[in-house]
């Protein structure tokens, strides 16, 4: 987005499936990780009966597949990976370092993958409503922070993931990845106000 030769800002939104589907698990698992990313709304957090040490073997092998799935190209896996049962071909782990996870996460595959495809779904159903009010909230903001550092804003990359979540806010949850909570996406100035930061990060 520029002309020949200008900065370039590739931004990218979306309310992803693998990531609506690992939040959807790390709730109804009982997850701590990312410990500052509020709960989806709506879904009970299941009460902790693990020893530590299964919870601490959870929580290593979710980081693994949290990473994978927020930045699979900054964090592809060392061994191949194999399909989850239940999951059709929405969710893949290591086939080695992760026995623990998979097991726990077969179980709740058919209602993961069900609020997955309903977020998703419910996401583009709005998206599609405001064609081109997605590109102008941040052509706005990058526009706004040239003016205060009066200069052309560098080159970046930016993820967007728009989610359901419990508390109003955007959080990094990758090195180019945010998340903000689908009602403040749709709120045009408190997202502008909230974006900016960010965009102040990269630009």
């Amino acid at each position: 987005m520029g002309g020949a030769g200008a900065p370039e800002w590739l931004i990218r939104e979306d309310a992803g499936q693998p990531v609506l589907l690992a939040l959807y698990l790390r709730q109804v698992l009982g997850i701590r990780s990312p410990e500052e990313l509020p709960h989806l709304r709506g879904i009970p957090p299941r009460a902790n009966d693990r020893s530590e040490e299964a919870q601490a073997t959870l929580e290593r092998q979710w980081r693994l597949y949290w990473a994978m799935t927020v930045e699979p190209q900054a964090h592809p896996s060392t061994v191949p990976l194999d399909l989850v049962d239940g999951f059709d071909t929405a969710l893949a782990l290591p086939i080695e370092g992760c026995d623990e996870l998979r097991a726990a996460f077969v179980p709740h595959a058919s209602e993961a993958l069900a609020f997955a495809r309903a977020a998703h779904d419910r996401y583009r159903k709005e998206a599609s409503h405001s064609t081109g009010t997605a590109y102008r909230a941040y052509a706005g903001a990058i526009a706004e922070h040239e003016r205060q550092v009066g200069r052309r804003a560098h080159s970046f990359e930016l993820n967007v993931q728009v989610l359901p979540l419990s508390q109003r806010g955007v959080w990094w949850i990758g090195s180019l990845t945010v998340a903000v909570t689908d009602g403040l996406r749709g709120d045009v100035a408190a997202f502008d106000t909230a974006i900016h930061p960010i965009i102040a990060e990269l630009a």
